[in-house]
């Protein structure tokens, strides 16, 4: 389904939840009047828990991405360009690898989609990212709370929706060339892109590529194993008529990280690298990963009557991903097949005011084990889910609603032989109801309630191998039941010439959240004992048990002078694992409490050689978590820690248009060493000579973004 979001208004101004303080760009167009904000608001549409939608109209909390705040966003990857969004936080490996958290919970739990599918590879690993193409993606869409209405299981705490660049209007055709260098890791990028529209027969191209020698700090130097190189390529081919669209895509995306191992040396307290390692050497040392992933997709939509429409989308997607240690033979190698389908009919307004959208989808999928080693047995998996929704809109109200349920058949079997044939059949029951009520143009309230449900996969039913990302040996449990949560979310926005202000909280129950504990030590010795494998090695199983999360975002933005913006938000997550002893009553992986500031000037609006200048100097505080999950030294209280950073940028114009877009960008000024809570790296080896334990972030990095477009 294409949903067009018109980034130029997303302002600061806008009133709405889901406009966080980083939409600006309509400020920074000199067309674009207050006045005409409001009004234009109306055509933000997005994709929510009851299918297309008003931006306005959502009960939910939404984050809409602008193409021109990503422009300005300095990040190594896609993830990483989102992370700092009020409720957004990253699991990271280093600087390649990034999983997207959504008010607390990630993993499988985060359902991505991009071009019009579910992302699907080895979401369950710890040292496995999103493979997508950050140069791509031309506006992202963030939707926090239980969305299994509409995506199925993995959808719990949320959905992302990367957009690609709209098709151009017929008769044109336009490039453009992106460049990127990054002075920590030597980050160097580049991005070529080509579309056009030919009387309804359309086309889009892309291929870009980045490389990244290792990131430093002042307490750690340079970090051997995290350098990495991407490539990636894609193309859109198909037609645009009266009748609707037609369009085939194929992706294509390569990744090769090194792993950072955090070995010391226990005299010098210095990081061990492999003898062939350089510093600034952009090559890969062992040990390494590949990542191969391919895409196909058929995207359909037909209209049908008076305003009525069907989409029909159908996709197949490869996962391959391989771990080298010291040969050239992998030593894990996993490879995932994975077939798409969504058939959904959107109706058109009708008796006074009520619109609905049906329909079915789900996926297959295929696992196999192509390498020496193993950690989750070959499977075969097939699912569909078969949901309704309607909206209904009166007066001041807006009311949205729907129910689902989906069926999931796992058969997972016995190639290897530390793993057993099984099968589960799985079924879960989604719902959603949820009202927004308009008290005037500038004051809207929101309430939703909101089932959601989760199929363990297979690592948690399956494993029995050593995880060697994460140090321990993993045992499955195949008795563990889908997870279901009932979330209640509230909001309420004000909006005015000078102020914007927005609250959202939630509280989630979930039941049966499954999670990794540490065997206990007759079990663990048994464990030993009968597998020689295991030993040296931490062992751990998947267990589960009730779980509560609560918390919300807040965010002021402020408006003194017509290009001056003052921006604050704060986001905080608690949880509680119920029925548990003291030092294992909190969720492993908890973001810290969150507070950003940042002051925006718009210098230039529309001189005869530049137009949309602008400069920002902000605040990331990072407050104090000491709420974590201490059982069997699992994880450690994070200090605080505050980031200074800055941006400026810029058109260049000649003859009235675009030459070229610079934006300059500096993530922490001050060089500070710190630890995100949510880093694994902070586990590593201690460092002997000064005490410290673990791999820290990077320091000061400084970038610089140039955008070339090229009309035809």
């Amino acid at each position: 389904m294409k949903i067009y979001v018109f980034v130029l208004l997303l302002a600061s101004h806008l009133p709405m939840a889901a406009q966080s303080v980083h939409q600006h760009d309509a400020a920074n167009d000199s067309t674009c009047e207050d006045d005409e904000l409001h009004v234009k608001l109306s055509e933000v549409v997005v994709n929510g828990v009851t299918g297309q939608s008003l931006l306005r109209e959502s009960p939910l909390p939404f984050l809409v991405v602008s193409s021109k705040e990503l422009a300005r966003l300095s990040s190594t990857n896609v993830v990483d360009a989102i992370a700092r969004m009020p409720g957004m936080a990253q699991l990271t490996t280093g600087s390649g690898i990034s999983k997207p958290v959504i008010r607390g919970l990630g993993y499988n739990r985060v359902a991505v989609v991009n071009d019009g599918i579910r992302q699907e590879g080895q979401q369950w690993g710890d040292e496995h990212g999103i493979e997508v193409d950050a140069a791509s993606v031309n506006s992202v869409e963030i939707l926090k709370g239980p969305a299994s209405l509409m995506y199925g299981s993995d959808a719990m705490a949320g959905v992302i929706v990367f957009r690609s660049q709209p098709v151009m209007p017929r008769g044109t055709m336009k490039a453009d060339v992106q460049s990127e260098y990054q002075t920590n890791n030597g980050l160097f990028g580049y991005s070529l892109n080509f579309g056009g529209n030919r009387q309804g027969m359309v086309w889009n191209m892309r291929y870009s590529e980045k490389s990244a020698h290792a990131y430093e700090n002042k307490y750690d130097g340079h970090v051997p194993g995290s350098q990495f190189h991407e490539r990636a390529a894609s193309a859109l081919a198909g037609l645009n008529k009266q009748w609707g669209f037609s369009h085939l895509i194929l992706g294509y995306y390569h990744l090769t990280p090194s792993i950072i191992e955090g070995e010391r040396d226990e005299e010098s307290g210095e990081l061990e690298a492999a003898d062939d390692w350089k510093p600034k050497g952009y090559g890969k040392t062992a040990p390494f990963q590949q990542i191969h992933h391919y895409k196909a997709v058929a995207d359909n939509s037909f209209y049908i009557g008076d305003g009525g429409r069907l989409n029909a989308v159908v996709g197949y997607q490869q996962n391959r991903r391989q771990e080298f240690e010291e040969s050239d033979e992998a030593e894990l190698d996993f490879m995932l097949h994975t077939v798409n389908y969504d058939v959904r009919y959107l109706s058109p307004d009708f008796a006074h005011g009520w619109k609905i959208s049906t329909g079915v989808n789900g996926m297959w999928q295929q696992s196999l084990n192509k390498g020496e080693e193993a950690l989750i047995p070959a499977y075969k998996l097939f699912d569909f889910g078969i949901f309704a929704t309607a909206t209904k809109t009166w007066e001041r109200w807006n009311l949205s609603g729907g129910l689902r349920f989906d069926r999931r058949h796992l058969h997972a079997d016995e190639r290897e032989e530390q793993f057993h044939d099984f099968k589960r059949n799985l079924n879960g029951a989604s719902g959603s109801l949820g009202a927004t009520y308009c008290v005037s143009d500038n004051l809207h309230l929101r309430l939703n309630a909101s089932r959601g449900f989760r199929a363990p996969n297979l690592s948690e039913l399956g494993s029995n191998g050593i995880h060697e990302g994460s140090l321990r040996y993993e045992v499955g449990n195949t008795q563990l039941k889908p997870e279901g949560s009932w979330q209640m979310d509230m909001g309420i926005d004000y909006s005015s010439h000078i102020v914007s202000a927005q609250l959202s909280l939630f509280a989630n129950h979930i039941d049966n959240f499954i999670f990794l504990q540490r065997m206990a030590a007759a079990d663990e010795a048994a464990l030993h004992e009968s597998n020689e494998e295991s030993l040296g090695y931490d062992a751990f199983r998947y267990t589960s048990g009730t779980a509560r999360l609560w918390g919300g975002e807040a965010s002021v933005v402020v408006h003194p002078f017509k290009r001056l913006h003052i921006e604050n938000t704060f986001s905080y997550v608690a949880t509680r694992l119920l029925h548990q002893e003291a030092d294992s009553r909190y969720l492993p992986y908890t973001p810290q409490p969150r507070w950003t500031t940042n002051v925006r000037c718009d210098l230039l609006r529309q001189c005869r050689h530049v137009s949309n200048s602008y400069a920002s100097v902000g605040l990331e505080c990072h407050l104090k978590q000491d709420r974590v999950h201490t059982a069997n030294d699992t994880e450690t209280a994070t200090p605080s820690y505050t980031l200074l950073n800055a941006s400026a940028g810029t058109d260049v114009l000649r003859h009235g248009k675009t030459l070229f877009t610079v934006c300059l960008t500096a993530n922490n000024l001050l060089n500070r060493a710190y630890q995100n809570h949510l880093s694994r790296l902070k586990y590593a080896d201690v460092n002997n000579a000064t005490g410290r334990r673990g791999v820290f972030n990077m320091g000061r990095n400084i970038g610089v973004k140039v955008i070339v477009p090229i009309v035809l």
